[in-house]
């Protein structure tokens, strides 16, 4: 059962929970830090907020991945650059 804390949540803090839950690089762990809610309250949540469907094919997507869990993951934050992508300065555009 979800904790009380999820039962004052707005619907923007919903709204904003469910978007965290689908990138595959924002862990629990960020979501519970934000929030306070703990992953199987993110998953109970889930359940209740959404498709029966759609739920099912989210959890068939979050289930073992390693990027959902800061503990099993290999980099420690950010994204990947490729070490030939171009840096960008001052985001001003290169010279071509």
């Amino acid at each position: 059962m979800i904790s009380n804390s999820s039962d004052q949540l707005s619907t923007i803090s919903i709204d904003r929970i469910i978007e965290m839950a689908w990138e595959d690089r924002t862990t629990f762990e960020s979501i519970q830090f934000q929030f306070g809610l703990k992953e199987q309250e993110v998953i109970d949540l889930m359940r209740r907020e959404m498709k029966l469907k759609s739920f099912q094919m989210w959890r068939k997507r979050v289930q073992g991945r390693k990027t959902k869990h800061e503990k099993l993951r290999t980099f420690e934050k950010g994204r990947f650059k490729c070490t030939r992508q171009r840096s960008i300065s001052n985001n001003s555009i290169s010279k071509r």
